[in-house]
């Protein structure tokens, strides 16, 4: 029998369940993530589009964090880019950023949120 606190038994576990069809992401990238809802017995895909202001490495639970503006409202959302429930991700645009969390961009407004 298997030990279930073996570490090798763990991680080939987890590596059956990785996508491999993922784009490379980085900090600052403008991505369109495509997350599967389930309304009554029907299953669409809404997109959410924003700014990449965190990655965390973690094998399976690799996540960003996504931050867009709608309405003068900055709104953050933490995806779990490996999950069955995230049907694509898109990058958009690419930015050049010299930190690795861009939680600075919180307390800006307007143009001066923009990345070069």
């Amino acid at each position: 029998m298997v030990s279930l606190n073996n570490p090798q038994f763990l991680i080939s576990f987890q590596n059956q369940f990785l996508k491999t069809n993922l784009p490379k992401i980085t900090i600052g990238d403008n991505i369109k993530v495509g997350v599967k809802i389930i309304e009554g017995n029907k299953e669409r895909v809404q997109f959410y589009e924003g700014t990449i202001i965190a990655k965390n490495n973690s094998s399976i639970n690799t996540t960003i964090t996504v931050r867009k503006v709608l309405q003068g409202i900055g709104i953050e959302r933490i995806f779990l880019i490996h999950s069955p429930k995230i049907d694509s991700i898109k990058v958009l645009r690419s930015s050049k950023v010299r930190r690795s969390k861009l939680y600075y961009l919180r307390s800006l407004r307007g143009k001066a949120s923009r990345l070069k």
